[in-house]
């Protein structure tokens, strides 16, 4: 009873906190939760048009048959092999940006750069396929350049072979989010005490001493956590990337868990299937953030909870 009285009177003391986040929370809990409730149909046979209590329970089903298709290691080691990469290149680049933003003392030119590097974070996915074909195509700006100059003497197929495809979407990820990415770790080193780089002055280090001894251990907790958030994405590669610049000839590297749900769940009905197989890679993520997580608390003392 005491606890309920002390929550109570919290409440009322924080009350324009709680009306301001009231919003959020709703929003929250409209779009992200009340959905959740579609879960339950990977545990049944349903059809469109159909009501949940016509079609049959048919428990893990779509769940075994996932494991069960003679391409799911394929699509597996696609999914693994891309979100490990930008979780390594895709991460550290931002962090690297940021460092070197930071070490642009011409106010004009540092928000330039910033503006700059930002920009194609807006830019659709369609639009950044388009540019990538005009660019790397059989007769794009590239091949065209290599050929003029005799350097190649037919035209690289770079978009027509798999083994290109790893680095071109690892690439294009990059170039598409670093500068909204490093925005974070920006505002993070800002918040890093000037005294320190005072000290750091008077004992004699350079500018990479400075960042090396007090800018990165300075912005190591918002690094860990974005890290920890970021391995709960471990199984969702991409999507709408993976669509637009994969071709059938690339289909053995391009193909993951999203776009196989998209084709074979969505596009032939299959949406018990398709939401077996998404809810399964939800909480397999959930997982990797938990594991993640108590690893960082015991090694770092840093978690998100």
């Amino acid at each position: 009873m005491d606890r309920l009285i002390k929550i109570g009177r919290r409440l009322r003391r924080e009350k324009e906190l709680w009306f301001i986040n009231s919003f959020a929370i709703v929003w929250v809990l409209i779009f992200a939760y009340a959905p959740m409730y579609g879960i339950i149909y990977s545990f049944y046979d349903y059809f469109p048009g159909k009501k949940l209590s016509e079609s049959k329970f048919v428990g893990l089903k779509y769940y075994i048959e996932f494991f069960s298709l003679p391409d799911v290691w394929l699509i597996i080691r696609n999914t693994l092999v891309i979100s490990t990469l930008g979780l390594t290149i895709g991460f550290v680049a931002p962090i690297i940006l940021a460092l070197l933003i930071n070490e642009i003392r011409h106010s004009l030119f540092k928000r330039t750069i910033q503006t700059i590097s930002y920009l194609p974070h807006f830019v659709s996915w369609i639009v950044v396929a388009s540019i990538i074909f005009t660019m790397l195509g059989s007769e794009g700006v590239v091949n065209d350049a290599l050929l003029k100059a005799g350097i190649i003497d037919v035209p690289l197929r770079i978009l027509g072979e798999g083994h290109y495809f790893w680095g071109l979407l690892t690439f294009s990820n990059i170039w598409k989010g670093i500068g909204w990415s490093s925005i974070i770790y920006i505002a993070a080193i800002a918040g890093v005490d000037q005294q320190l780089y005072q000290a750091g002055a008077v004992d004699g280090l350079g500018r990479f001493g400075m960042v090396w001894h007090i800018t990165l251990p300075g912005i190591r907790p918002t690094i860990l956590l974005l890290f920890i958030l970021g391995i709960g994405s471990l199984l969702n590669a991409g999507f709408e990337q993976q669509l637009l610049l994969g071709t059938p000839k690339t289909r053995e590297y391009h193909e993951v868990i999203d776009t196989y749900v998209y084709r074979y769940g969505i596009q032939l009905g299959r949406y018990s299937f398709a939401t077996a197989v998404g809810f399964m890679s939800s909480v397999l993520g959930l997982i990797l953030v938990l594991l993640t997580n108590k690893l960082s608390k015991k090694l770092t003392d840093t978690s998100i909870i």
